[in-house]
């Protein structure tokens, strides 16, 4: 058959194609991975040639024994579903990758079952309340970005995109490039005027430029500063945001669950839901694909405001 002619051929040679790849066209419609995608992607694929041995393509046939032992292994260590399912679509996709090149005559994962990636952690929506201590008590570099993200949305990775162009003063909005939005589409997302106005006075000021320049200034730095950033984001956005946490007496886990970055995002869709905007309205504000990721994944409900409801309801 065609593919039994690339069975020789180095895993490393075909890996460094696949990439090539994907990092061009192998996004959603066609469009290059974003880089933390490619990096992952890259990163996982690099594992599995070293925990399996794989040399050449004839090394992934009869592979999927071996395959399930290391994710064992990786269950066993208190690896999350959700993590242990990206290492298996990182050779998932190669491997469907190298069938649709003629490389490979049939899928050697066939018959893999599916893991559990119910997240074993649930983020918990902070209240308004303690969104402004929070936002009196952290350090004042990151008060505009905490603000930013509460009020948008925005993923941490969104937010580091960011650029001064991005900020639309006269729509009171930030525009999004498809390179790096999680769902490869341009978008629009409306924020308060007041804050359009925060960060057009931050712009001014130039301050985001001497934050990179102070805290990235190391040579072994992970991230490099962006160039034109509208806003300053840390290497480690959670973890400053525990120092915060701390500082303003909110505890990082408690009913409900814990409060780390991506919470705020939590916190910004349960507040659009709480100010009784349209079921559409959410899921466009959240930027989701269904209502019921925004409504199931995100969203939460506050104990008090059913107790409200319910009043309201027996007082009819």
């Amino acid at each position: 058959s065609p593919s039994d002619k690339h069975l020789g051929r180095p895993v490393e040679e075909l890996k460094v194609e696949y990439l090539a790849w994907g990092e061009s066209q192998g996004g959603r419609k066609g469009k290059p991975w974003a880089a933390g995608h490619a990096y992952k992607r890259r990163t996982h694929l690099r594992w599995w040639q070293d925990r399996l041995g794989l040399a050449t393509l004839a090394d992934l046939d009869g592979i999927l024994p071996r395959v399930e032992e290391a994710l064992r292994d990786l269950q066993a260590k208190g690896r999350a579903g959700k993590t242990i399912a990206n290492y298996v679509e990182a050779l998932a996709a190669f491997c469907d990758w190298c069938i649709r090149r003629g490389y490979l005559a049939s899928d050697p994962l066939k018959g893999m079952a599916p893991y559990d990636t119910t997240p074993q952690t649930t983020r918990r929506a902070l209240s308004a309340d303690e969104i402004g201590r929070l936002l009196q008590a952290c350090a004042p570099h990151r008060k505009l970005l905490l603000e930013t993200a509460f009020l948008s949305g925005l993923r941490v990775g969104e937010l580091r995109n960011l650029t001064r162009d991005h900020l639309d003063l006269e729509r009171s909005g930030l525009h999004l490039d498809a390179e790096w939005t999680k769902t490869r589409t341009e978008g629009f997302q409306p924020i308060p005027k007041a804050l359009a106005e925060h960060l057009q006075a931050f712009i001014l000021s130039g301050e985001a430029d001497r934050l990179y320049a102070r805290f990235y200034a190391r040579k072994d730095a992970k991230l490099k500063a962006p160039e034109n950033p509208l806003l300053y984001v840390p290497s480690g956005p959670s973890r400053d945001l525990g120092k915060d946490l701390k500082a303003a007496g909110i505890p990082k886990h408690a009913p409900g669950g814990k409060v780390d970055f991506h919470a705020c995002r939590v916190a910004y869709v349960s507040l659009v839901l709480e100010d009784a905007a349209t079921a559409k309205e959410v899921q466009e504000l959240a930027r989701h694909a269904t209502p019921e990721l925004t409504m199931n994944v995100y969203g939460r409900v506050r104990e008090k405001s059913l107790a409200e409801t319910v009043e309201k309801v027996g007082g009819r």
